[in-house]
């Protein structure tokens, strides 16, 4: 009864990496002095190291090779990838211009959550259930995890408005080459040489990728229970952003899956174009975020409604990738 239970929510995407999201927030709402930045503990160099390691290991498994030989599908490409940095901002900019329902204080995490790079293995594990072009979403979820790097706090320098004071872009694309795009190009220039050595316990390495996302979650929620961020908010306040985050994921499927028909895209293209376009990293959101809004109080503001999209989307996109699949027999 229990396997069959795992097995379910497994299959519309409730695993213990979210599960232990879930519990990182309890245990800091219940603990949060623990968390704090005052809390004596050296969380800020943890963190940093776990960064760079993750982001290490990430290079290591792309393989250059497969990167240039999925170049020739020039117009999914393109297509995603305007979708991910310029048709989602866009759309939700001008959302937030006619919602007055949202609250000011969620606003910038909504634009944060607009600017964010595609997820990797989420959109490639779909877009193989549904049955869609999976080298194509292979090599766009590679590439939109590196260009969210300077695209997302080029983004936010624009679509903050001020909300959390100005965002420096070079100091803070400065701190990103040192945290993120260094060790992934260390990664991708060992590729050759660790690959085929940590080939069979690379997988087993997402166990301390979650580790790290976790302790990012836990000490930024700590920091906002400490300083009562949240208390101030009602609880139709947190299901109208909810609701909002529901509502943006529909509409950007929609208006995807227009443009794929528009330009004739075969039924594997437009798989990869839904999936890999409408989704949006919450490793990338919790790790480049830690950058641009240090403080930590600030950034569990900001992630709420990047949480909310990232369950939302994979409940969602499992339950239409099985109903793609069964209707797409490979």
């Amino acid at each position: 009864m229990t396997g069959k239970l795992a097995q379910t929510l497994q299959r519309v995407g409730i695993n213990g990496f979210l599960l232990g999201l879930f519990a990182a927030i309890g245990l800091a709402a219940i603990f949060p002095e623990v968390g704090a930045a005052d809390s004596g503990i050296p969380w800020k160099p943890a963190i940093n190291l776990g960064i760079a390691f993750v982001f290490f290991f990430y290079g290591v498994k792309l393989d250059p090779v497969q990167l240039k030989s999925g170049l020739s599908n020039w117009r999914l490409h393109l297509l995603i990838q305007l979708s991910t940095f310029l048709i989602f901002p866009l759309v939700v900019y001008l959302l937030l211009q006619v919602m007055p329902w949202i609250d000011p204080d969620f606003k910038l995490g909504i634009s944060y959550l607009s600017a964010l790079p595609s997820t990797v293995s989420a959109s490639v594990v779909m877009v193989s259930i549904a049955g869609g072009n999976l080298a194509g979403a292979i090599f766009n979820a590679s590439i939109s995890s590196l260009l969210g790097v300077v695209l997302t706090p080029a983004w936010m320098g624009f679509l903050d408005g001020g909300v959390a004071g100005e965002i420096d872009f070079w100091s803070t694309l400065g701190e990103l080459t040192m945290k993120v795009i260094l060790p992934v190009t260390l990664g991708v220039l060992a590729h050759g040489i660790l690959f085929p050595k940590l080939r069979t316990i690379l997988p087993k390495l997402k166990y301390v990728d979650q580790t790290v996302i976790m302790m990012i979650v836990f000490t930024s929620f700590a920091e906002s229970f400490s300083q009562r961020i949240f208390s101030a908010y009602q609880g139709s306040t947190l299901l109208s952003v909810s609701a909002t985050m529901l509502g943006i994921f529909v509409l950007i499927w929609l208006v995807l899956e227009l443009i794929s028909r528009f330009l004739g895209f075969s039924l594997q293209d437009r798989i990869t174009t839904l999936f890999c376009g409408s989704k949006k990293s919450l490793v990338h959101g919790v790790v480049i975020g830690k950058v641009i809004f240090p403080d930590a109080a600030v950034l569990g503001l900001v992630l709420l409604p990047v949480m909310l999209y990232h369950i939302q989307q994979l409940i969602l996109g499992s339950i239409i990738a099985g109903y793609f699949g069964r209707k797409n027999p490979r």
